[in-house]
């Protein structure tokens, strides 16, 4: 058994119709606000994983998020795995 831990995922949430990790709104205005866009934090080192949890924590939708290469094929699984468990539903709640 492996002592590595991971990041948790984000809830899921339904804004104006598109499934999208709920957004933390101090991620977002430092995104907004700290001389940092998504472009320069690109040229960046960071871990895959931090980058997973980074664009879950700014709000990207899930179609958008399965699309990200650094995103691994177990994340999108275990989103997909939360989803089918929550069911197809537009009302906006968390996972």
């Amino acid at each position: 058994m492996s002592n590595k831990t991971t990041h948790p995922t984000q809830p899921v949430v339904v804004v104006n119709g598109v499934k999208r990790f709920k957004e933390n709104a101090i991620v977002r205005f430092l995104l907004n606000n700290g001389g940092y866009d998504m472009n320069k934090l690109a040229m960046l080192q960071f871990s895959d994983e931090d980058r997973e949890q980074f664009a879950q924590l700014i709000g990207y939708s899930l179609g958008g998020f399965s699309e990200l290469s650094y995103v691994s094929d177990k994340t999108i699984k275990r989103v997909q795995k939360k989803e089918k468990r929550h069911g197809d539903n537009d009302t906006p709640k968390p996972l």
